[in-house]
């Protein structure tokens, strides 16, 4: 793994002279696709992303590493939209390991930056759908990073006026609520992680 990384830096680093495109083969080099540890999950045949990891289906790799992948996306919104996608299957952000998501996460300014030196984009966004109301289409974890120039009037919503936060009752209860809900979320885990005494 550390030689594939090393020689994809290489290749960023000191270009080939020639102008061919390097072979399709090279590009999607097989990676190790592994459920997530400590699980007794199989891997679906029929995930895209797992498919790509595996090398069975093609993609543009950006950028590999022992827990991630970053691959250019098929139907982009912008010309180098990119998807950081886990190695492990997880069906959606909620359900994936917060330890997982950190190393997702904290690749987005490597790759965000790189993305947009490559693109001539001064910007980016940011998105994950997580859910299928929220958008989300393939059922495996994935972050977009999105390159953006000044008015190129990507997003709709853009044009939409925001409005100022109601200071009301509404309100209030929807704030207690998530503090409420997130408490206990955090004492249920506290009572997964601590051992019990006896």
């Amino acid at each position: 793994m550390e030689a594939r990384r090393l020689a994809l830096l290489y290749s960023h680093l000191c270009p080939s002279p020639s102008p061919s495109v390097p072979p399709f083969s090279s590009i999607v080099s097989p990676s190790a696709c592994a459920p997530a540890p400590h699980t007794n999950q199989t891997l679906p045949d029929d995930c895209v992303f797992c498919l790509i990891i595996r090398g069975q289906s093609p993609a543009f790799k950006l950028y590999e590493d022992d827990t991630c992948l970053c691959i250019l996306d098929t139907r982009p919104l912008s010309r180098g939209h990119s998807l950081i996608i886990p190695k492990s299957h997880f069906s959606s952000l909620d359900v994936t390991p917060p330890s997982v998501v950190a190393v997702m996460c904290s690749k987005v300014p490597f790759l965000g930056n790189a993305i947009m030196k490559a693109t001539g984009s001064d910007s980016f966004n940011l998105l994950v759908n997580n859910g299928a109301a929220a958008g989300q289409v393939i059922f495996h974890t994935h972050i977009h990073i999105i390159p953006r120039k000044a008015d190129d009037c990507l997003w709709t919503s853009e044009s939409l006026h925001r409005r100022p936060l109601k200071i009301d009752s509404e309100t209030s209860g929807l704030a207690n609520r998530v503090r409420e809900l997130l408490l206990n979320i955090s004492e249920e885990r506290k009572d997964q992680v601590s051992p019990t005494l006896s």
